[in-house]
Parts: C-alpha cells; sequence; structure tokens
C-alpha cells in the first residue's frame, strides 16, 4: 500500500531540488513568460505551493484562501519563504494524521456541484499537482538546455 506522507515527504525533497536549481538561473529567466501554464517557471512553481496551501485550507477546515497575486514575489528569498510556509503547514497537517482523519470527507466544489472527497484523495490530488507540473518545468528547462534536478522515487 502508498504511503501519503512518503509521497508528500518524496515531493518536499525533489521541491527543494528544483529550488535549488532555480537559484543557480538569473532572476530574469526565472520569471520570464515562456507562455506556459502560468506563463514563468517562477509562477508555476508558486502554483503548485499555493494549491498545496489551498488544500490545506479545505483539509483544516479553514478560511484562510488569501491567493497571492504571483507578481508579488518579487525575489527568489520570498519564494523561499512562502515555500517554507507551506511546507510548515503540512508537516503540522501531517503530524496528526491518522488512518482515520485520511478517510474523513471534505465538501469540493467543481463545476458548481459539491462533491464530498477524503482527505486521502485531496492529498493524492496535491501530489499529483505538484508532480504535473514539475513535467512542465522540466520541458522549459530543456528548452533553455538545463538538465531538471533528479526525481525518481526511487532513486532518492
Amino acid at each position: 500500500m502508498v504511503d501519503i506522507k512518503k509521497l508528500l515527504e518524496y515531493n518536499e525533497t525533489i521541491r527543494h531540488r528544483y529550488f535549488e536549481t532555480f537559484t543557480k538561473l538569473p532572476w530574469r529567466e526565472f520569471t520570464k513568460n515562456r507562455e506556459a501554464s502560468f506563463h514563468s517557471m517562477k509562477n508555476i512553481f508558486a502554483h503548485t505551493l499555493g494549491a498545496i496551501d489551498y488544500w490545506l485550507d479545505i483539509l483544516q477546515n479553514q478560511n484562510q484562501r488569501s491567493k497571492k497575486d504571483y507578481n508579488e514575489y518579487k525575489t527568489l528569498e520570498q519564494v523561499k519563504a512562502y515555500m517554507e510556509h507551506v511546507e510548515k503547514r503540512t508537516h503540522t497537517y501531517l503530524k496528526s494524521l491518522s488512518n482515520e482523519k485520511l478517510q474523513e470527507t471534505h465538501p469540493v466544489k467543481d463545476d458548481g456541484r459539491t462533491h464530498k472527497v477524503t482527505a486521502e484523495d485531496i492529498l493524492i490530488h496535491v501530489v499529483e499537482e505538484e508532480i504535473h507540473h514539475r513535467g512542465e518545468i522540466n520541458a522549459l528547462l530543456w528548452q533553455m538546455g538545463i538538465d531538471p534536478p533528479q526525481m525518481g522515487y526511487l532513486g532518492l
């Protein structure tokens, strides 16, 4: 059986490898509009963090949902601070996570309809969302002639 906590830990480890790659890029390259889903690598990376933050709000029955505009991030340090904030929230949530809590349902709106989904399904979606956008970032890095970080689950 797959351990969702281990998958989230894996994603965090790989997220740090990507962040390290970003630190080697000039800011203008990191923020350049590359006509991708959220235009720049900075925005795609911030979007994945925002998605985690959003789902944590739902899982923790909080109504924070203060979505940041990607343009608010003017430095890599600000992006890193947001990453650390999201990771701290994730760690706090995971410490309280039990098998029973994984099966709790949460209302989620989609196309104007409300569905009940389990916490486990939400967490799987969080992992999938980040991996999806990581592939997008890979393509952008390849276009720049840069190899993306090693990210194989078995090769951690």
